[in-house]
């Protein structure tokens, strides 16, 4: 990694930051030493770059400074692409068409030789979107977790048991073959997990909840991590 890209590296880590990174984290992140970094944060303050913090305390940078349009490399146009493949091919069709949009504005603003990845490179996803139902009601329940409502759901667990449930849904997860929803039930009083594609219904209620410390996403996700370890959960 040159200078410059390493000073961009540097504000990425610390732009709109709560807290302060210290020069041991930003080197451990970077691969560099602490005096590289305190070098490093000295010619971003030169720029003019509005660096905030001292050596032995820690950096951040302020939240309302903006970079300016970044250029891609190769290797991240193909990442970008691949995500937004992915997303085509097994979101729900709101969320695949956000997808398409979004890459046309990145490819548009990218040189000749970037823009020809988009038909050149050889990593592929097969379009299975609206085809495998493993999407199924996934736009509805993504703005039911933005607007915390209630859902009801007719659900048929892996052997084909129906139930009714009213839940509260607070994260989805994509497995690479299904989606599933994260949720807190009210009939169990607990985190439950229920598959999209077992879904028979799933309506809307009038409604809403308020995430507590036990009940929300968060508390869920640090339940896993006591039981299971660091799965790879964000």
């Amino acid at each position: 990694m040159n200078k410059a890209e390493r000073l961009l590296q540097t504000v990425n880590l610390l732009r709109n930051r709560r807290t302060v990174l210290t020069a041991k984290q930003i080197a451990e992140r970077l691969d560099v030493s602490e005096r590289t970094v305190y070098r490093d944060i000295q010619s971003l303050m030169l720029t003019g770059v509005p660096v905030e913090g001292e050596a032995g305390v820690g950096y951040r940078i302020q939240r309302n400074f903006e970079l300016p349009p970044l250029m891609f490399d190769k290797s991240e146009v193909e990442a970008l692409l691949l995500g937004a493949r992915m997303v085509r091919s097994w979101s729900d069709k709101a969320l695949a068409a956000s997808a398409h949009s979004a890459l046309n504005k990145i490819l548009a603003v990218l040189p000749p030789d970037l823009r020809e990845l988009e038909e050149t490179s050889a990593i592929r996803v097969p379009q299975f979107q609206g085809q495998s139902g493993a999407a199924k009601y996934s736009e509805r329940v993504r703005l039911a977790i933005t607007a915390k409502q209630k859902l009801l759901l007719e659900y048929s667990d892996v052997n084909k048991t129906p139930s009714q449930r009213l839940i509260w849904p607070l994260g989805l997860f994509f497995w690479g073959a299904a989606w599933t929803l994260v949720a807190w039930c009210e009939l169990r009083d607990d985190f439950r997990i229920f598959r999209l594609d077992r879904m028979q219904s799933c309506t809307p209620q009038k409604d809403f909840f308020n995430p507590s410390k036990t009940q929300s996403l968060d508390a869920y996700l640090e339940n896993v991590r006591k039981q299971y370890g660091d799965c790879g959960l964000e």
